[in-house]
């Protein structure tokens, strides 16, 4: 009798919190299919869905969200006073353009800033040069934050220089995503630490506020040196983006070096999530440096999950709607919603040169054949998708018309575009504009173009099997 009634109160708690899942979901949901889909599987098999939903199926972080405004009042000072920094996007002889870029600064709430010089870093080679030597001249303080970090080469020279600098004097704070970091060893985080440098993990952060929020990962990229010298872009601690990993094919990628006020900017998306991960405000010299020699106007862009609005989702709108005769993005996945899609449907029917570069060797065979579903929606309306030969393509990268080009973390898939922490630059510098269409059009060089008939002549079990996982492009 006991047993039965211990049954019924599990039961009943089970569909109790179940219920409690549902109200949650109809109060905070952002697609439609994605809360008809947990609310089905809450409804049919809560015993399953009920715990899966508490470790992965928020779409708010909301941890993150409590520390933002109840955080440290200095660090809220520091951000609403870059925030009200003069911006420098006055277009006088295009309007529309200066409103288009002032979208970008209220998602982001970060100026636009003048005075800089970037310099747009084609592949690994070239970042780790560039990151190694900055590392090396950095006299003050180092700040590191990345998605993945492994102990091969090119995470051993990291740790190398860390530690040396770190015996000159220099504070180094790594923060890292515990996730993508999963294969880290630990006692190369306690290597680190030994030496004096501050470690932080940025799923860990205070486990109270945490409470079952895994499914958000910070998948930022960037390094600041002593506030002077900033880089962001899609790179990696890791081997693979050299193309010397043992098994594995190399990977195309692409980074940026920033130098100026700019640099700031990365600066307090890297405090923000610090302040997260340790409850601590660095005390170092977070104000904006004065102007280098350089003249480019640049925007660091954070998004994410705590965010007021997607902002990730609305940065991609606004580049796509406002493009006017070319708009070329790169991105490892290409599994967009229904929005995106559409978007970019107009783009190309009101006459704008719209493509797609994607890899053809994927590193998840379920968005590689998720991909091949949008084909024909794709191909309607001109479209083009162009599939990566040489390697596997991890850049993130944007490209509107001749105006301004974009470099970051961010794919266009569901987890960008609000599950994950994503930054990027945005500059209307025609140098780096320039430099930027010319390394697409040689991935272009290197790419096959995506027909129709690619999806078309192919079984009918392949294009089931593609339309059925692109039913999961919410979860992925």
């Amino acid at each position: 009798m006991v047993e039965s009634w211990a049954l019924i109160v599990a039961i009943g708690v089970i569909y109790l919190t179940a219920l409690g899942c549902i109200y949650r979901i109809l109060l905070t949901y952002r697609t439609a299919q994605g809360a008809i889909a947990w609310i089905i599987g809450l409804l049919g098999l809560p015993y399953l869905t009920v715990p899966l939903f508490l470790l992965i199926g928020r779409n708010r972080f909301g941890g993150y969200v409590k520390a933002r405004r109840m955080g440290d009042e200095s660090l809220t000072n520091l951000l609403d006073y870059f925030e009200q920094q003069t911006t420098s996007i006055s277009e006088p002889a295009d309007r529309h353009f200066t409103d288009e870029l002032q979208v970008l600064c209220s998602l982001g709430r970060q100026p636009f800033t003048e005075g800089n010089q970037c310099r747009l870093l084609r592949d690994g080679d070239d970042t780790f040069d560039a990151l190694f030597e900055a590392m090396e001249n950095a006299r003050r303080y180092i700040l590191l934050e990345f998605y993945l970090v492994r102990s091969d080469r090119v995470g051993q020279r990291i740790k190398s220089i860390l530690k040396r600098k770190l015996s000159e004097g220099v504070e180094v704070w790594f923060l890292y995503d515990d996730i993508g970091s999963v294969w880290l060893p630990r006692h190369y985080l306690k290597e680190l630490s030994k030496a004096g440098a501050h470690v932080a993990s940025f799923g860990d952060g205070n486990v109270r506020r945490r409470r079952f929020q895994i499914n958000f990962r910070n998948h930022r990229k960037l390094l600041v040196c002593d506030g002077l010298v900033g880089f962001v872009g899609g790179i990696n601690l890791g081997d693979e983006y050299l193309g010397t990993a043992i098994d594995q094919e190399p990977w195309r990628d692409t980074h940026c070096r920033i130098e100026g006020p700019a640099v700031t900017g990365l600066q307090l998306a890297w405090l923000e999530d610090w302040n997260w991960a340790s409850d601590e405000v660095p005390s170092l010299d977070w104000a904006p440096h004065e102007a280098t020699p350089g003249e480019d106007k640049v925007l660091i862009l954070p998004t994410g999950p705590a965010d007021e609005w997607e902002t990730c989702t609305l940065f991609f709108l606004n580049c796509i709607n406002n493009a006017r005769r070319r708009l070329w993005i790169s991105s490892p996945y290409f599994v967009p919603d229904v929005q995106i899609m559409h978007a970019l449907q107009l783009a190309a029917l009101r006459g704008v040169d719209v493509r797609i570069l994607i890899p053809e060797k994927a590193d998840s065979r379920i968005i590689g054949l998720a991909a091949y579903s949008y084909l024909a929606q794709a191909a309607q309306t001109g479209i083009r998708i162009y599939r990566y030969q040489p390697g596997f393509l991890h850049q993130k990268v944007v490209l509107v018309d001749n105006r301004y080009a974009a470099v970051g973390t961010a794919n266009l898939d569901n987890r960008s575009m609000r599950l994950n922490f994503e930054i990027s630059m945005i500059t209307t510098a025609a140098h780096f504009v320039a430099s930027v269409e010319s390394m697409l059009k040689d991935d272009f060089g290197n790419s096959r173009t995506m027909t129709e008939q690619d999806y078309q002549a192919r079984s009918i079990v392949f294009r089931l099997t593609c339309r059925a996982l692109r039913l999961l492009g919410p979860l992925f």
